[in-house]
């Protein structure tokens, strides 16, 4: 029970890893806002573990702004922040990718990241306390061929943790980044450009133990980097990935 009496944001709840790292949290004893665009999903999640939910595109500041007055209204606090939603486009050659789906993985992996500090780390701040944890992935230690954009916006995030890390230790906030390998989850597929046994084959030769991340290995991690085991650890890209990236 790490995160007994803990409160807890996580994005892209409804789902994949999200929805590990909120059954996770709960089981830890931490109250959980499950935040999703997939607003059907984030409520039956949410009822699951008898948390709060909410219809949220995180690319949106108006949506940031609802989530924090939400969670502050049912709590007076947030401890803990998870941006764990994130979107990819299909693999191609860079030059491919449209403007319009470079623009939308960028506003959804890396200006959502933005937002949720213009209003959560405002009130960590306040309280002199809090854990943020941004989901980035191996795409931004070791990038693969054809993703290029989505990998830019992972490194974006890896970096960003460690600056606002940097930045917000004074204020007694701790801010790390998870680096997935790709995991049974709804982006697997454009991952991989299709799911056949073959392409499944040829993805997990690349990692050495020869297996995906799954939910519930992210939300172990996130729950060790969230909890107070994890008070003397910031500006850590933690890798999920069964050794994709030696």
């Amino acid at each position: 029970m790490r995160l007994t009496d803990k409160t807890a944001i996580v994005t892209g709840g409804a789902s994949g890893f999200g929805k590990g790292i909120v059954e996770r949290f709960a089981a830890e004893g931490a109250q959980v806002l499950v935040a999703d665009l997939n607003a059907e999903g984030a409520a039956e999640v949410a009822a699951a573990v008898g948390g709060l939910n909410a219809a949220m595109d995180v690319s949106k500041d108006d949506a940031w702004r609802a989530v924090t007055a939400q969670a502050m209204e049912a709590w007076g606090r947030i401890d803990i922040l998870v941006n764990n939603a994130g979107i990819t486009h299909l693999p191609k050659p860079m030059e491919e990718v449209t403007e319009e789906e470079f623009d939308r993985v960028l506003a959804v992996n890396a200006k959502s990241v933005y937002y949720s500090a213009c209003h959560i780390v405002p009130v960590m701040k306040a309280a002199g306390r809090g854990a943020i944890l941004n989901v980035a992935s191996t795409a931004g230690v070791s990038p693969r061929p054809r993703l290029n954009w989505y990998n830019a916006s992972k490194g974006w995030m890896i970096t960003a943790t460690k600056a606002m890390a940097v930045e917000l230790a004074p204020a007694g906030v701790r801010v790390n980044c998870l680096n997935p390998v790709a995991g049974e989850t709804p982006l697997l597929s454009s991952f991989m450009g299709e799911d056949t046994p073959e392409m499944r084959a040829k993805f997990l030769s690349t990692i050495p133990l020869g297996r995906f991340s799954t939910p519930q290995d992210m939300g172990a991690a996130a729950c060790f980097l969230c909890s107070d085991d994890a008070s003397m650890i910031t500006g850590v890209g933690l890798e999920v990935d069964g050794g994709r990236c030696i």
